[in-house]
């Protein structure tokens, strides 16, 4: 576990991030992998559009919803 404060992924931001983007491309990925893209409330709607538009978005949570929902989960 790392003590750095995730960042937001958006070009050139630096903010903390607060949202976690979960996404996967159906020509490179097998159907249940998630892929995560960070965000701040000012590039969630931006990133998310983004990947939705490309069919890839699965999902939009909170990084702290998405923290409880890995801790003590199988990863793989």
């Amino acid at each position: 576990m790392s003590d750095e404060t995730p960042i937001c992924s958006a070009k050139g931001c630096r903010t903390h991030a607060v949202w976690v983007l979960a996404w996967n491309n159906p020509k490179l990925h097998t159907p249940e992998r998630r892929k995560t893209w960070l965000a701040c409330d000012e590039h969630r709607e931006h990133l998310s559009h983004f990947l939705d538009l490309r069919g890839f978005l699965k999902d939009v949570v909170t990084l702290e919803e998405w923290e409880r929902g890995s801790s003590g989960a199988g990863s793989g």
